[in-house]
């Protein structure tokens, strides 16, 4: 498959010239018809199958999935809504106490702030790494964890679209004895991920954005051997060996992170997607999308282009005095971008299934007035 034929299965890019993959990537029609196919076939069925039996194998079947596409093993894979739920598990599966210390960059969003932030309350600190044009300084990063319970980075920043050390962040980290959390969900689908090499103890992500799937696959990748270390802070039947036993035994690797019923389908769907990626090579993609940003760089004054000038991510950012506006008016034109406040910005996030003829009409109609 090639992007262009990727890119004709997407029925919404066909409304509008859609730059804004880092926020949601639109799903082809077959992504949506294996999610609704198994929903039908899970409802209708349900009198003649056991829908229980019917989930937990496609559970299982998407679990080792999603870990050939991330470099894992089938149980360091937990199943989640999401990457920001994929943090929450991790958080609350540690016991807080006052002058525990978490670290943190300025990079992060949202989903790697709003967790800690509730910790604070509780006596923990936590410690905010300040960056520079989206770039970590190593060595105040292992300064900044020396004493520290966890780190929470990102692989690819959402501000900027930089790609972080992960592997050495994770190092630093296992050496000062933090855990290492890695919010991913700005690479899969855009580059080939590895959690094995990257070293985290765990990586949260989710399929809605690169990779084109349906909103609600997410998934958390977490090292065996630290999975089995901490204690779920919520618990269902999913997540214990035997659910009607007196005592509590949670189940080996990444499962005991799951927990009650949850529709398959999202994650049925995701494998359709992941397929999809696949098929058109993870390397076709990573190159298209350099020549594309590479295209629109280009285009940008060098003052004005808060993202590195070399190719580092389909995520461009572009500084204005009024990103909001600048966003509607694009959407006036039917070009779909976002905006962010901090830094002040336009991100731009190109597919390899975006056209140079998309980037150049975006490149004219912002001109000077971004």
């Amino acid at each position: 498959m090639t992007p262009e034929e990727l890119r004709e299965d997407v029925p919404a890019l066909h409304e509008s010239t859609y730059l804004n993959f880092g926020a949601h990537g639109p799903s082809p029609r077959y992504v949506v018809e294996a999610a609704s196919d198994f929903l039908a076939e899970h409802e209708y069925g349900s009198g003649v199958s056991d829908p229980y039996d019917t989930a937990f194998g496609a559970y299982r079947d998407v679990r080792e999935r999603i870990a050939a596409f991330i470099g894992a093993d089938a149980d360091e894979i937990a199943l989640t809504e999401s990457t920001t739920d994929g943090i929450n598990r991790i958080a609350n599966a540690f016991e807080w106490e006052p002058g525990d210390v978490v670290v943190r960059t300025d990079l992060e969003h949202p989903a790697g702030i709003l967790p800690w932030k509730r910790l604070e309350s509780r006596g923990v600190e936590v410690r905010v790494l300040e960056t520079t044009d989206g770039a970590i300084d190593t060595d105040e990063f292992a300064d900044a964890v020396a004493d520290a319970k966890l780190a929470c980075t990102s692989a690819t920043t959402w501000t900027h679209g930089t790609q972080l050390p992960v592997r050495e962040l994770a190092e630093i980290a296992s050496d000062s004895d933090a855990f290492s959390l890695v919010d991913a969900v700005q690479t899969p689908g855009q580059g080939a991920m590895d959690v094995h090499e990257w070293g985290a103890d765990a990586v949260a992500a989710a399929g809605h954005k690169w990779l084109l799937g349906p909103w609600g696959s997410g998934f958390l990748y977490v090292d065996r051997k630290r999975a089995n270390e901490l204690t779920p802070g919520s618990i269902g039947y999913r997540s214990v060996t035997t659910p009607t036993a007196d005592d509590i035994e949670y189940k080996h690797g990444a499962a005991r992170f799951e927990i009650g019923t949850t529709s398959p389908a999202p994650h049925v769907g995701l494998v359709e997607a992941m397929d999809a990626i696949e098929e058109v090579g993870l390397e076709t993609i990573e190159t298209r999308i350099e020549t594309l940003t590479d295209r629109l760089k280009d285009g940008v004054d060098g003052d004005r282009l808060l993202s590195p000038r070399a190719y580092d991510s389909g995520l461009v950012s572009i500084a204005g005095d009024d990103p909001d506006a600048t966003v509607d008016r694009l959407a006036e034109r039917g070009i779909v971008v976002r905006s962010l406040s901090s830094p002040e910005a336009v991100r731009v996030s190109v597919h390899a299934v975006s056209t140079a003829s998309e980037i150049d009409l975006l490149l004219d109609v912002i001109g000077d007035r971004t």
